[in-house]
């Protein structure tokens, strides 16, 4: 599958099979139909910002998760070096994919995802001089936002699933002015979200998995978009049904 292509910078230009890589195509995670899109005829990134939308399952964060592994990135967040792990959830397919990157040294990454925060800031804090032993006595937001703010720096190959989970709606409006930042900066960002406020970026990529696979979509017509407008117009109406 083609995205657009801006004529920026982009770090990773393409994630596709590694055709020799061995792969079980009955494995669940093969049968996710936007990571079998990616499997079977790959997918391009574009530059700047492009968020991956989807409902639960639709394979948002194991896309993320094996471009982080394929990238050379831990999977449970952090950099190239961090060495932190608990209890290893992500599936193999960081191992089936590979990226065609751009030419020249790959500069800055990194990988935030929120349900493994906590490890990360305790992986963090031990390390010597740390600038990061403050994390956890911050709120879960605040801590997130810092370590953004200290990780997300310079154009570079950035990653996050699902950061919204983290933040109140003012923290995500604060998020989505980083995220223009940083692309108007040179950087390429890939978030998995369910977020319709981080999604109204202008200019970024938005693209929907679901049954169909993965498709460009407008923002205006995402599902997620248009599940809240109608539970803010009538909630009484959703909650009827819901409670009876």
């Amino acid at each position: 599958m083609q995205a657009r292509d801006r004529g920026l910078a982009r770090p990773v230009r393409r994630v596709e099979r590694d055709p020799g890589a061995e792969w079980d195509a009955d494995a669940w995670w093969a049968q996710i139909p936007a990571v079998r899109t990616v499997l079977d005829s790959g997918l391009d990134l574009p530059a700047g910002v492009t968020f991956l939308v989807g409902e639960n399952g639709s394979g948002k964060s194991t896309l993320i998760e094996a471009l982080a592994q394929a990238y050379g990135l831990n999977p449970e967040g952090g950099s190239r070096g961090a060495m932190h792990r608990s209890r290893p959830t992500e599936s193999p397919l960081g191992a089936v994919l590979r990226l065609v990157r751009a030419t020249g040294g790959r500069g800055d990454a990194y990988f935030l995802r929120t349900e493994t925060t906590h490890g990360l800031y305790t992986y963090l804090e031990t390390l010597h001089d740390s600038p990061d032993a403050d994390l956890h006595e911050r709120s879960h937001g605040e801590g997130f936002l810092a370590l953004l703010e200290r990780k997300f720096v310079r154009p570079g190959f950035y990653l996050l699933d699902e950061p919204e989970a983290a933040l109140s709606f003012t923290s995500t409006l604060s998020l989505l002015s980083r995220l223009a930042d940083l692309a108007e900066a040179g950087a390429q960002i890939v978030v998995a979200t369910h977020s319709p406020v981080l999604t109204a970026l202008p200019a970024a990529t938005v693209l929907e998995l679901g049954e169909h696979g993965i498709r460009a979509t407008a923002w205006s017509e995402l599902a997620v978009v248009e599940h809240f407008r109608a539970f803010l117009d009538q909630p009484d109406r959703y909650l009827r049904h819901l409670l009876g």
